[in-house]
């Protein structure tokens, strides 16, 4: 089969998101500007660079309390900082509450009844028992074309790892199985891993 976007897939459900998998799922966490705390998983996100360590993450909706975005976009925007918080299979219930469209101004962490730890370097909270978080600055926002389509880049300015997920000084996801996004509403976990060396090593 082959479709244009532009012209539709004639299928039951897009299929778009299921040939993209599977994806990391960022739980973003932000603040606004009078401190009220926001949770929000997003999967359209991975890192992006090295030296200094960059991720992104996008988002491809609005809400109607907020100006052509969604509360995350709107909390990073006046205050420059958030956190990605990973998520494990062990927390996929209580992720997928933080997904709910609530009203501006709703604290996730409380509604999610979510334990939240302060952040090192940025003023921010983080999911306390994440199997880690990473701290960030706002680099940009780039709009793209569509409606509501907003991309957020940050620099990691501080990496928080669970202790149990330290193995011979390795981050070992295996430790806590990663939970990945699939298309519609599939997910998938990472429980086992293989290694393949590159031909210059």
């Amino acid at each position: 089969m082959f479709y244009r976007p532009e012209n539709g897939h004639g299928l039951p459900h897009n299929p778009f998101n299921a040939i993209v998998s599977p994806r990391p799922i960022g739980w973003i966490s932000s603040r606004d500007a009078d401190g009220v705390r926001n949770l929000a998983p997003y999967s359209f996100f991975n890192a992006v660079a090295y030296t200094p360590p960059q991720v992104m993450f996008a988002s491809t909706s609005a809400k109607d309390d907020q100006d052509n975005t969604k509360d995350s976009v709107a909390n990073i925007r006046d205050t420059g900082v958030f956190c990605v918080n990973i998520v494990e299979y062990a927390a996929r219930d209580v992720m997928n509450r933080t997904s709910a469209t609530l009203p501006r101004g709703v604290d996730e962490f409380d509604h999610a009844g979510i334990e939240a730890a302060a952040c090192e370097t940025i003023d921010c909270h983080r999911v306390a028992n994440a199997p880690a978080s990473l701290e960030c600055r706002l680099t940009q926002i780039v709009d793209l074309p569509g409606q509501s389509n907003k991309v957020v880049f940050g620099e990691v300015t501080g990496v928080h790892m669970r202790d149990d997920c330290m193995v011979d000084g390795l981050f070992d996801v295996t430790r806590f199985q990663p939970l990945t996004r699939l298309g519609y509403r599939d997910y998938s976990v990472i429980t086992e891993l293989f290694s393949l060396a590159r031909p210059d090593d």
